[in-house]
């Protein structure tokens, strides 16, 4: 069942994309703030539990849901669920027609607009990055977003749909990357700032954070490394990994610079709704060649050829699950 809620999933995200996403987003800011307002004491006790249940009531909603289908409707409209679920919650939306828009100034010459609409993406102000620069924070990016929004959530739900446990693991990783970035107070004191988190709950959501990315993340390295140069890709995530400030995403990063030879890291900008992303410092570059155009195409085929792999795999244990 998790072949077909994925297949379709996909499909109806290519199809139709999702047109409620920022309201969802505004749902989960809501939910985690008042989560934080009630239990977010300063105690490091109190910030695992309000993680726990900021992370636990949506989660049991979605299994309470699920279980009542499977028992009262049937599998099929437990399948449906999950797919719905599935929508939410992955999907290429999130990156994709930044990547196209850019792709196409750099194809036609525009290197102008192609900063503006990375700044757009960044949420940076305006800089006159060189076309060698723009591409490769377009490379940093894509991979980082294919990975939260598409590879890693297909992991989590799949290792919780093999336990029966429906379409939990997909809230499961996207709440766990949400609140990591919700919970993070702003670097500069605002108006109102003692209503914001304090130390305890952004390190906790941070901490959990990286547990949860810490197996998807090496996935999707891995998975890159199988549809790209193995060896290059490999060798990359052995020596690069460490180059980036975060270690879940500098695996990611390096296993897509040596998959597809191409030069990443250096200073970094930072997406507005990734603030964990990639930190505005400068850090050590990985081996490959200078970003370039053709770079962006295979960045798409390395993403397209890694989800065909999933697929494919899924296909083959559902099958031989039917059959057995």
């Amino acid at each position: 069942m998790s072949f077909f809620a994925l297949l379709f999933a996909f499909l109806l995200e290519q199809a139709r994309p999702l047109s409620f996403g920022e309201s969802l987003e505004r749902f989960s800011q809501a939910w985690a703030d008042r989560v934080r307002k009630t239990l977010d004491t300063g105690d490091q006790r109190h910030a695992w539990t309000a993680w726990g249940l900021a992370m636990g009531l949506p989660c049991l909603l979605v299994l309470m849901v699920h279980v009542l289908l499977m028992w009262f409707a049937g599998w099929l409209f437990a399948m449906l669920w999950s797919v719905a679920v599935l929508y939410a919650t992955l999907g290429f939306r999130h990156f994709s027609h930044h990547f196209t828009g850019i792709r196409h100034a750099l194809s036609v010459g525009d290197d102008v607009q192609a900063n503006t609409l990375l700044s757009q993406w960044s949420g940076a102000k305006g800089e006159n990055l060189s076309r060698e620069e723009i591409i490769r924070h377009v490379i940093e990016y894509s991979a980082i977003a294919a990975h939260r929004h598409v590879f890693g959530v297909v992991v989590w739900f799949v290792v919780f749909a093999g336990l029966g446990l429906g379409p939990v693991g997909a809230v499961f990783y996207r709440l766990s990357e949400f609140l990591s970035r919700a919970w993070v107070s702003p670097e500069t004191p605002v108006l109102g700032a003692a209503e914001l988190s304090n130390p305890a709950l952004e390190t906790t959501a941070a901490k959990a954070w990286r547990v949860t990315d810490w197996v998807p993340a090496r996935m999707t390295a891995l998975s890159f490394a199988v549809v790209g140069n193995f060896e290059d890709a490999v060798e990359a995530w052995r020596h690069d990994a460490t180059h980036f400030p975060d270690s879940n995403d500098g695996v990611v990063l390096a296993a897509t610079s040596g998959a597809i030879n191409v030069r990443l890291g250096g200073k970094n900008l930072v997406l507005p709704d990734e603030e964990s992303l990639l930190t505005p410092q400068a850090v050590e570059t990985t081996a490959g060649r200078e970003p370039e155009l053709f770079h962006l195409r295979s960045m798409v085929g390395l993403v397209w050829r890694a989800v065909v792999m999933w697929m494919l795999l899924l296909a083959l244990l559902t099958l031989a699950r039917l059959l057995g």
